[in-house]
């Protein structure tokens, strides 16, 4: 059980938690909640020991790990396979032991540990979390390097799912993920074995994946059973209900009070005034709730609504290497009203698109025709590195504003959510919510007829996502989305396109069916010790791994049957002293489940690599 015991933490002499306590159940999918900057990611620093507490304890089975995403993505020269694998220290471990071992009761001991972590099927597990993340067969091959740092944050958070800690603590684990990541990891929250703690602000992850929600409000945390939706209504029937006792308490001690006021000077009456004074002092206050409003997120309207359709796009190649396409022969128009979502794993051309609608890229072939007039604004995350850190949202607003008063100028820029002293605040201290909201700012200053936005949700809190949907929905001009939230595309999106294989296409279903056959396609590959040994003994082989060449397939099932016969060499080896089964039975029978399991390994790993040397022969010939 992790016990967190009347707790308080400062951060720079700011009280982020105050004498708080929570108990959390060993096998608890907890949802970590509220607003940014209350202090969640410190509480996970003060439970892995990273940062000291102000007073309390925070408590741990001596035996439990706890896990958590790395700050520095992987890189190096290693494959993703390699990085995810090493993340089990102690399959790491006992593998480079079993090398160089020879003692027959350690090689024993090394070998039945082996199979009791299922380290056989590792690889394989190690597969389907990448596969799940969005890397190909072939990509898992590849060296880390090679990636750019928000894929590499992928391969830490497949480490980090594969090494399977008792404590698993998750931070915006989908900020780097696209929709269908997204939804594979709610998959695999839901069916984590151990404890998870994940800070989030999907409501479909929190809905989907947890059956508790720790909130942190005002520096108390408190549990509630349940998923989010559920936390909301819990929520909002206790403050009803500590808003009617806090009215009653203030009804109570204006009362006592109008009689200490009315008979402290009567001697008559200076004892019972006396004693209403000490109720008054011994009344606890009952805090009300304390409404923390939500800035509102609002995009100007277009002068002039034009004519539909405001893009037709009729048979366009485009990429950015010439004869290489990333999309090609798309036909598709954007009318003037239309709210469409963009779906597909990132890599099949989702930016690319966006780049073309918004004129930043032009087509190889075919034809794109504007409305006249169109104006586009484009918001992406990545545009964070154009903003001036020295300079202050006013700044910003100024550039774009040089005639205009200074009161005209502030309006505006409080209109974006910056009212007061927060327009002058420097954008390297503003929060990563906060930029987002700079940046949708400016991409819609114009009033644009369109808006492009590419992950818009990152570092927004809950009820700031909302407040993008309602913008969202009363903007009366067009909206493009790509987005790895679900609540933003099914609360605004009324048309789906799918960017897959070099093509876009209209999907018919809604979201739940796409979540369907997302994890459909990941139904047979085995992603955590506890599953493994339910699944079929050769999984259903992906679309992505038919991508790897023959050859290399051929070479890594090479590689992994020279291995597994080194060990039940060295298992045969210890099984053939003379008196093992008279003088230790139990290591005998352990000895002899340890080939057993090895013995499974090498059939699985010749089936490939037969399979794989069919397969390279047909091409060759």
């Amino acid at each position: 059980m992790l016990s967190i015991t009347d707790i308080s933490v400062r951060i720079a002499g700011r009280l982020l938690i105050d004498h708080s306590s929570v108990q959390i159940v060993p096998g608890a999918r907890v949802g970590f909640v509220g607003r940014n900057g209350v202090g969640k990611s410190t509480l996970f620093h003060a439970i892995r020991g990273d940062l000291p507490t102000e007073s309390g304890s925070i408590a741990l089975p001596p035996r439990w790990r706890i896990g958590s995403l790395a700050q520095e993505a992987p890189d190096g020269p290693e494959s993703l396979i390699n990085v995810v694998l090493k993340a089990d220290l102690e399959r790491d471990a006992l593998l480079r032991e079993a090398e160089t071992a020879h003692d027959p009761h350690r090689i024993a001991e090394i070998q039945t540990r082996l199979v009791d972590i299922d380290a056989h099927s590792a690889p394989a597990r190690a597969a389907a979390i990448l596969s799940g993340l969005g890397f190909s067969t072939s990509d898992q091959a590849r060296p880390c390097a090679e990636f750019s740092g928000g894929w590499r944050m992928r391969v830490a958070l497949a480490a980090t799912l594969f090494s399977a800690p008792d404590l698993l603590l998750l931070d915006e684990p989908t900020n780097y993920l696209d929709l269908e990541g997204t939804l594979w990891l709610e998959n695999h929250l839901a069916n984590y074995p151990r404890t998870v703690i994940v800070i989030s602000h999907d409501r479909d992850l929190l809905d989907t994946s947890v059956d508790q929600i720790l909130h942190l409000d005002r520096g108390k945390l408190t549990l509630y059973k349940g998923t989010y939706s559920s936390f909301e209504e819990q929520r909002a029937s206790r403050e009803l209900l500590d808003a009617k006792h806090a009215k009653r308490q203030a009804d109570e001690r204006k009362r006592l009070q109008d009689f200490v006021d009315r008979f402290k000077a009567k001697a008559s009456k200076a004892r019972q005034a006396q004693s209403r004074v000490k109720m008054l002092e011994r009344m606890k206050p009952i805090t009300a709730l304390v409404t923390q409003d939500v800035h509102e997120i609002s995009f100007p309207a277009p002068e002039k609504l034009l004519s539909p359709p405001i893009i037709a796009v009729d048979d366009v190649s485009v990429g950015y290497e010439p004869g290489k396409p990333v999309l090609n022969r798309v036909t598709l128009r954007i009318d003037t009203d239309d709210r469409i979502a963009l779906l597909g794993s990132n890599g099949n051309g989702k930016s690319t698109l966006v780049k073309l609608l918004a004129g930043k890229l032009a087509p190889f072939s075919g034809k794109i025709t504007r409305a006249d007039k169109l104006s586009v604004g484009y918001f992406a995350q990545h545009q964070v590195d154009e903003l001036n850190l020295d300079g202050s949202p006013y700044d910003h607003i100024r550039k774009l504003m040089p005639e205009a008063p200074e009161s005209k100028v502030r309006g505006r820029v409080g209109a974006i959510g910056f009212s007061g002293k927060a327009g002058d605040t420097l954008v390297r201290s503003l929060s990563g919510g906060e930029k987002a909201r700079l940046l949708l700012g400016l991409a819609t200053f114009y009033g644009p007829n369109m808006i492009i936005l590419d992950e818009p949700t990152n570092h927004l809190d809950i009820d700031s996502r909302a407040a993008l949907a309602e913008a969202i929905n009363e903007f009366p001009g067009a909206i493009i989305m790509v987005s790895h939230d679900r609540y933003l595309i099914e609360a605004c999106a009324d048309r789906l396109w799918v960017v897959a294989n070099q093509t876009v296409t209209a999907y018919d279903g809604d979201l739940d069916e796409y979540r369907r056959m997302i994890l459909s396609a990941n139904d047979g590959r085995p992603a955590s010790r506890e599953r493994v040994k339910e699944q079929p003994t050769k999984p259903e082989r992906s679309r992505n791994e038919k991508r790897t060449s023959p050859r290399q397939r051929v070479a890594q099932a090479e590689t992994e049957i020279e291995r597994i016969n080194g060990i039940i060499a060295k298992i045969d080896t210890a099984l053939a002293l003379p008196d093992i089964f008279t003088r230790d039975p139990k290591q005998a029978a352990q000895l002899t489940k340890a080939r057993a399991g090895a013995e499974r390994a090498l059939q699985r790993a010749e089936e490939e690599w037969l399979e794989a040397s069919a397969e390279l022969d047909e091409a060759t010939n």
